[in-house]
């Protein structure tokens, strides 16, 4: 007799939901996420130290997700919870130590600038400018760009040009 087939459960596609809003107090984290049609037993929530996922089931024939996988600082996964509304998705995050989140976020501590005597006094400036230009949006790079180039040819606005 040939073993029964079990129908095998393809993984589940999700559309990501990266458009959500956020406010606070100095206890918790109230995260809102607009979607109609949620019902309670098709919201699959999992809260971490660190991270949140949250996944919305069979919504208007979709599966939607809002994942937050590396927070500012950590939350009371016991205490966290959502609350579904008619047209949106409330999640409560309470905060391990009290206090001001500058973003929702984990971002690393920027570079504090290397005193160093003996390093070449124009290396900070050319740090600063290489973080700007990363960090930058292309506005920021193509006048952070020209500038460059315009240096290294020898070009140099005139500040006074214009004036008796």
């Amino acid at each position: 007799m040939a073993p029964a087939k079990v129908p095998s459960n393809p993984a589940l596609q999700y559309v990501i939901l990266s458009s959500f809003s956020w406010d606070q107090d100095n206890e918790k984290i109230k995260i809102y996420v607009s979607l109609e049609g949620v019902e309670q037993e098709k919201v699959e929530t999992v809260f971490k130290p660190m991270s949140v996922d949250i996944k919305f089931h069979d919504i208007q024939g979709k599966n939607y997700r809002c994942a937050l996988p590396k927070l500012n600082k950590e939350i009371v996964p016991e205490k966290s919870k959502e609350v579904v509304k008619p047209k949106r998705v409330i999640i409560t995050l309470f905060k391990e130590s009290k206090g001001n989140w500058l973003d929702l976020h984990f971002k690393e501590d920027k570079q504090k600038p290397n005193l160093d005597r003996q390093k070449d006094p124009m290396a900070g400036i050319m740090d600063l400018m290489k973080n700007m230009y990363e960090e930058g949006d292309d506005d920021m790079q193509k006048t952070i760009a020209k500038a460059w180039i315009d240096a290294r040819s020898g070009k140099t606005a005139d500040s006074m040009k214009g004036y008796p």
